[in-house]
C-alpha cells in the first residue's frame, strides 16, 4: 500500500498513462479486501448479524486469495513490459501471444508442483485422476486456439496454420485423454495423453521460423525444454509411479523426477515469454549470445521453483503436522495391531494382526474418497487414531485383569493351565 501512494510522490521518470497503472487500483482493491476479511475471519463472530454471513464471507476470502496470486502475476508483467516500452502497435499480438502462453506454463508447472507436495488428499477427494483435469485444460485451451489464432475471412499468414493446428490437435487428445481418466467400473486412472501433447506441442515449437538467427535458437531450445517436459511427465506416469497415483498415501514421499516435469515447464515459460520480437531484437542489438540468454533464463526458473517449494513447504508443515504424516504410513503399528489371542500358559493376551493384512487393510481406506468437512484428510485420521488407542487400552485392561486373578478363577469350576493364567470361555 505504501509503495501505491509514495510512487506518485518521486519526481523522477514519468510514464504516459498504461496498463501498468491502470491495472493497480484493481490490485490494491483486491488486497485491502482479502486483509479486511481476514480480519473479520480472525474474531471469529459467529453470532449476530455479521455471524449470519460468516459461512459466505469465508468463502470469498478463499475465492479472493486464489485470485491474487494470478493478479500479482499480471501486474509485474505489466510492469516489465511498460518499463521497457514493449508490446505497442503491431506488436502487440504476438506479445500478447507469448505472455498468455508462458504465463500457462508457468501456471500449470506450478500446480503440478502443488499436487506433487500438498494436494494428494485433495485430488483423491475428487474421485478423479490428475490427468482428467488436465486434459480438460488442454481440450478447452485447444478449442480457444483453434478459432483465436487465425483471423477468419483473412488471408492465412505466417504461422497461423501451425499455430491453429496445434489447436485442433489439443483438444482432440484433451478429448481422449479425459475419456481414458476412469476405468471400465468407474475407478480415477493414469494416462500419459498430457505428456504426449507437451511433447508433440515442444516438437511444433522446436521447428518454429523466426526472423532473426537468435530468435530461431531460443525458439527451438524452448521447444527441446517442453519436450523434455512431455518425455519425463511419460517416464514419471509410466515407469517411477507404475499408474499409482502416488508413492506414498498422503504425498509426503515424493520420487526425485517427479520434480523434473514441473520445473521444466517453468523453465518452459521463462523461455517463451523472453521470446518476443522486441526482446529478440534487444538482445541481438547488445550481441547477447543466445547461450548466455536461455541460462539467464533458466537461472529466473531456478529461483520461481525454490521459492514456490518454500511456499508449498511452509504450508505443509502447518496443514500437515508430522504426526499425521507418520501415523498414515502405519496408522495401526502401535495401538490397533493388537489383538487378544490365548497364550501357552492359557492367558489373554494383546496379539498382532499379520503386517500384510494391515497395509492391504489401510490402503484400502486411504483410498476411498474423503467426506466434505474433513480438512485434508485430517479429522478421519484423528478419529481412527482416538478408536484405535481406546481398543487398546480396554484390550489391556481386560488383560489386566484376568492376570491379576492368578488362578483363582475358572471356567465352568475347572482349572485351565495347572492354576496360572485361566482362560474364561
Amino acid at each position: 500500500m505504501a509503495r501505491y501512494f509514495l510512487g506518485h510522490k518521486h519526481g523522477g521518470r514519468q510514464f504516459a498513462s498504461n496498463v501498468h497503472a491502470g491495472f493497480a487500483p484493481s490490485l490494491n482493491l483486491l488486497l485491502t479486501l482479502q486483509i479486511g476479511l481476514g480480519i473479520y475471519l480472525r474474531l471469529h463472530i459467529e453470532r449476530g448479524f455479521l455471524g449470519r454471513f460468516r459461512k459466505w464471507l469465508v468463502k470469498g476470502h478463499g475465492v479472493v486469495g486464489k485470485i491474487l496470486p494470478v493478479a500479482a502475476w499480471v501486474q509485474m508483467l505489466f510492469g516489465g513490459i511498460v518499463a521497457l516500452g514493449f508490446c505497442r502497435g503491431d506488436h502487440l499480438g504476438q506479445c500478447l501471444a507469448h505472455f498468455i502462453m508462458g504465463s500457462a506454463f508457468i501456471g500449470y508447472g506450478i500446480l503440478l508442483t502443488i499436487l506433487l507436495l500438498v494436494g494428494q488428499f485433495w485430488l483423491r477427494r475428487t474421485g478423479r485422476s490428475q490427468e482428467f483435469f488436465d486434459s480438460l485444460i488442454i481440450a478447452i485451451w485447444g478449442c480457444v486456439n483453434t478459432f483465436t489464432e487465425h483471423r477468419w475471412g483473412t488471408a492465412w499468414v505466417k504461422n497461423d496454420l501451425q499455430h491453429t493446428s496445434m489447436g485442433i490437435v489439443w483438444w482432440c487428445a484433451g478429448l481422449v485423454g479425459m475419456w481414458l481418466s476412469r476405468t471400465r467400473d468407474g475407478r480415477p486412472k493414469r494416462n500419459i495423453i498430457p505428456g504426449v501433447v507437451i511433447l508433440l506441442t515442444g516438437y511444433g515449437m522446436s521447428a518454429h521460423p523466426q526472423a532473426l538467427m537468435l530468435s530461431t535458437m531460443v525458439h527451438a531450445f524452448f521447444g527441446y525444454t517442453l519436450m523434455a517436459a512431455g518425455l519425463a511427465r511419460i517416464i514419471e506416469v509410466s515407469f517411477v509411479l507404475r499408474d499409482k497415483g502416488s508413492l506414498s498415501m498422503d504425498g509426503t514421499e515424493v520420487h526425485s523426477w517427479q520434480h523434473l516435469p514441473p520445473f521444466l515447464l517453468y523453465a518452459s515459460g521463462f523461455l517463451f515469454m523472453g521470446a518476443t520480437e522486441e526482446q529478440m531484437a534487444l538482445m541481438a542489438t547488445a550481441e547477447v549470445t543466445h547461450v548466455s540468454y536461455i541460462l539467464i533464463l533458466y537461472s529466473i526458473a531456478f529461483l520461481l521453483y525454490f521459492f514456490v517449494n518454500v511456499l508449498l513447504h511452509i504450508y505443509g508443515v502447518h496443514a500437515f503436522p508430522p504426526s499425521n504424516a507418520s501415523t498414515s504410513q502405519h496408522p495401526r503399528s502401535h495401538h490397533h495391531t493388537h489383538r487378544r489371542h490365548q497364550s501357552s500358559n492359557g492367558s489373554i493376551l494383546p496379539s498382532r494382526r499379520p503386517h500384510k493384512e494391515l497395509d492391504e487393510e489401510d490402503d484400502l481406506e486411504a483410498t476411498q474418497p474423503l467426506a466434505n468437512g474433513h480438512t485434508n484428510g485430517a479429522s478421519k485420521e484423528q478419529d481412527r487414531r482416538m478408536k484405535d488407542a481406546q481398543e487398546y487400552e480396554l484390550d489391556a485392561l481386560i488383560s489386566d485383569g484376568e492376570g491379576s486373578s492368578d488362578g483363582k478363577e475358572a471356567v465352568g469350576g475347572r482349572k485351565v493351565g495347572g492354576g496360572e493364567g485361566l482362560l474364561k470361555l
